[in-house]
């Protein structure tokens, strides 16, 4: 793992609670001596310089900021032997752009998960490159699997999911933080009031993924004719709560875009 950030950190955390992977199986690279000392003593994970790490790693996974992106392929391009993939969690890097900098014989595949790794409950985008071989595609969507849901997509659907599901954690914490802030208001103890919130987002998600619910079915179970919900969901049309996510997304998608232009 190359980047212990908030993301690397939440993948390092969602494979060792799968059970499929212990701490032996992981090498990080980080290049802050305190987020070292951190990863190192909460998850018993071994730091090793760059090139230990892709030496010692099937599936190298780098998650740094895109403006480091082309310093770290420089160091990990001799220790990317025939048989490795490098796996990419860097948001808005084509896949054409690595081929600057590797060998045209290496194979990357560019991922697109969320911090809910963490939980094993991510939404998460793979695209391959070309000459990506299908057992080592296997065996990447496998990893990737102990982290949530894996979708194999085009990337330019790659690039268009950035805005929500990247960012989505955000959006629902603020619509959660949002819910919780209604029940303080009423009177309910902040942190029952956040756990009922959270526990409904959850349950309302559940419906959706596991009854394949569609969400409009939800909402006329419980918004029965003449009563609570409709004066509920009135308020939220009112303030243009939907147009507001759907223009949100959208949003991120344009920073997306402007910076693969700034990249360029």
């Amino acid at each position: 793992m190359i980047g212990a950030g908030n993301m690397g950190e939440a993948i390092i955390a969602g494979l060792l609670r799968s059970g499929l992977f212990q701490a032996k199986d992981v090498r990080v690279v980080e290049v802050l001596e305190p987020r070292r000392r951190y990863i190192s003593e909460t998850y018993g994970v071994e730091c090793v310089d760059i090139r230990k790490a892709v030496a010692f790693a099937d599936v190298p996974i780098v998650v740094v900021e895109p403006k480091r992106l082309k310093e770290v392929l420089e160091q990990v391009k001799p220790a990317l032997t025939p048989g490795k993939v490098l796996v990419s969690v860097v948001a808005g890097v084509p896949l054409e752009n690595y081929r600057r900098y590797l060998p045209k014989d290496v194979p990357v595949v560019r991922v697109l998960p969320n911090v809910t790794c963490i939980v094993r409950e991510a939404v998460i985008g793979v695209c391959p490159s070309e000459n990506t071989p299908k057992d080592k595609l296997e065996v990447i969507s496998l990893v990737l699997g102990q982290l949530g849901q894996v979708s194999v997509v085009d990337e330019k659907f790659l690039n268009l999911m950035t805005g929500f599901v990247g960012s989505g954690p955000a959006y629902v914490s603020v619509m959660i933080e949002a819910m919780a802030d209604a029940g303080v208001r009423l009177g309910i103890p902040k942190d029952k009031s956040l756990m009922m919130a959270a526990q409904t987002m959850l349950g309302t998600a559940k419906m959706v993924v596991e009854r394949k619910e569609y969400p409009a079915k939800i909402k006329d179970k419980v918004a029965t004719p003449g009563g609570i919900t409709v004066e509920g969901l009135l308020e939220l049309e009112k303030g243009g709560l939907r147009a507001t996510i759907i223009s949100a997304v959208g949003k991120a998608l344009d920073r997306t875009k402007e910076m693969e232009r700034e990249r360029q």
